[in-house]
């Protein structure tokens, strides 16, 4: 409902007021506002009849303001400061300098290239926070269904019908050995390598999990490893620990250089692929799309 008010003040007209209390004449307030010096004495004299009285007093070419000028002009400096840091704010935001970011992604990308794409993406951007976390596969797809989040990342996943998928990369998986290892001579590991030397499996009911059982079956190897766990960086962990080979995603190497592992390729070319998750038929925000050129930038750098 519209609120009736009588003398309804423009802002636009106060704008101009100041810009007189500040310069002290017409012609400098002219140019300063980018309008005729006629528009600025014209506005004043509307702004008068809305007020019902004076404002300035000509003195020498100049004119002052009367107390009643200084009055108001000591209320609305604080609007027009508050909206001098609007238009810096929307500034920022539409030049991508401001807002929030809400991310998650699953451990392979949410612990190797989203730090540093994260760090690149924040280190000119001072007003922009982020919200991050790292969750299982599920978690992800589901905050980013019911936009919790704004944009999420994983691994192993083509497609989804609750949410739109893009497929960033597509990379192999690959086996992890310790340093002089009986199979540190052997270029590609097979099935039929980790049946005899022990290798350590990933959770069936995972993805990956999934995938690999399906590659010895078809090799037609027993899938018996020593440890089954979770998730691939576990599982480099405890090939460091010299417990078994382990299969793991293609970013997990970038995350153990300080453990004494080796990586080869694994002899079925298992195709993994990393993926952009957003909400369904909802555009990025420009923040949004900043961020995932960060780490498209950081994959690319993932040899």
């Amino acid at each position: 409902m519209k609120i009736a008010r009588k003398n309804d003040l423009s802002l636009r007209l106060l704008e101009i007021f100041g810009a007189v209390i500040t310069h002290q004449t017409t012609v400098h307030a002219a140019e300063d506002l980018g309008i005729s010096q006629p528009a600025v004495s014209l506005a004043i004299k509307q702004l008068e009849e809305q007020l019902g009285f004076s404002l300035f007093d000509r003195r020498n070419r100049r004119l002052q303001p009367t107390q009643e000028a200084r009055i108001l002009f000591a209320e609305i400096e604080p609007i027009f400061s508050n909206l001098r840091n609007l238009e810096t704010r929307v500034r920022d935001l539409r030049a991508g300098h401001a807002g929030k970011l809400r991310v998650m992604a699953t451990p392979p990308l949410g612990h190797s290239v989203v730090p540093p794409a994260l760090r690149n993406f924040l280190a000119t951007r001072e007003g922009v926070t982020v919200q991050y976390d790292v969750r299982r596969l599920e978690h992800v797809i589901a905050g980013v269904e019911m936009g919790s989040v704004d944009i999420g990342f994983g691994l192993g996943l083509d497609a989804h019908p609750a949410i739109d998928v893009t497929v960033l990369r597509t990379d192999k998986m690959v086996a992890l050995i310790p340093k002089g290892h009986a199979l540190s001579g052997v270029s590609v590991i097979s099935a039929m390598d980790c049946f005899e030397h022990g290798h350590i499996g990933l959770d069936s009911a995972g993805r990956f999990g999934m995938v690999l059982r399906r590659v010895f079956d078809e090799k037609g190897v027993l899938y018996t490893p020593r440890v089954s766990v979770r998730y691939c960086h576990t599982a480099a962990v405890l090939a460091n620990a010299g417990i078994g080979v382990a299969i793991v995603d293609h970013y997990t190497p970038a995350l153990i250089a300080n453990m004494d592992l080796e990586v080869r390729e694994f002899e079925k070319s298992i195709e993994i692929p990393a993926c952009l998750l957003t909400r369904k038929d909802s555009p990025m925000s420009r923040l949004a799309v900043e961020f995932v050129n960060e780490i498209k930038s950081a994959m690319s750098k993932i040899e």
